[in-house]
């Protein structure tokens, strides 16, 4: 069974929730019958490349919040992401496009490599002081520590249009899924989860999804020829 994940790197919700949803998938009987994939969805696809602002600046502007709010803000996501298990800088942060992000997990789905690599980027942005928006060779260290090979890493960098057409598809089928936030579960194309629910909620999403899972029902009176692993059927005088 397939679960998709439409999140992003600058969302804390997303940073909380892909932890809550793995506890679950972690204690789900099943897990090893479970497939992760990891979606692209951006916050703010406007943003322009290699410009950063402070988070806090950037919530005041957003939302109308005093700074204070904001800081509050940040304070309550800081215990949020404690109480996961989850490192989280609540001062100091900075905010910019994540669209480079997307394309290298794009990349990295292609290595089976993407799940090493978003917890990482999460890793980097929320707990770590170096900035993952402004520097390509930040996002290549990542990367290799991910398990991806360096040069190939900063080729898809450099080619604004590797991997672009995948993201954009996977933000269009989010519209058409009806997801106007993330973090956003889709378990099996039958059942949605919206938001940084509870561990106990994805549990039970887990559960419903595998109870109403069927496998493929093949159709056929006969084995017919076909061609597998190993090899093709000769036909047989």
């Amino acid at each position: 069974m397939r679960v998709e994940i439409w999140s992003d790197i600058a969302c804390p919700w997303c940073y909380v929730g892909k932890a809550r949803f793995e506890k679950a998938l972690d204690a789900f009987p099943h897990r090893d019958d479970i497939e992760v994939v990891h979606r692209s969805f951006e916050l703010d696809p406007t943003a322009a490349k290699g410009e950063t602002q402070p988070v806090i600046q950037l919530l005041t502007k957003k939302y109308g919040m005093s700074a204070a709010q904001a800081q509050a803000g940040e304070e309550n996501l800081g215990a949020q992401a404690a109480a996961e298990g989850l490192a989280y800088r609540t001062r100091d942060r900075d905010n910019g496009n994540t669209f480079d992000m997307h394309r290298l997990l794009h990349f990295a789905k292609g290595q089976d490599r993407q799940d090493e690599l978003i917890a990482l980027l999460y890793k980097a942005n929320f707990a770590e002081e170096r900035s993952v928006f402004n520097d390509d060779e930040r996002l290549v260290e990542l990367a290799v520590a991910a398990g991806l090979d360096a040069d190939e890493t900063r080729k898809v960098l450099a080619d604004p249009a590797a991997y672009a057409d995948e993201v954009r598809a996977d933000e269009r089928e989010a519209k058409e899924l009806g997801a106007n936030g993330v973090p956003f579960f889709v378990l099996d194309r039958k059942y949605g989860v919206s938001g940084a629910q509870p561990a106990e909620v994805f549990a039970q999403a887990l559960e419903q999804a595998w109870g109403s899972h069927s496998p493929l029902k093949l159709i056929q009176e006969n084995d017919a020829d076909a061609c597998g692993p190993d090899g093709c059927a000769v036909p047989q005088q």
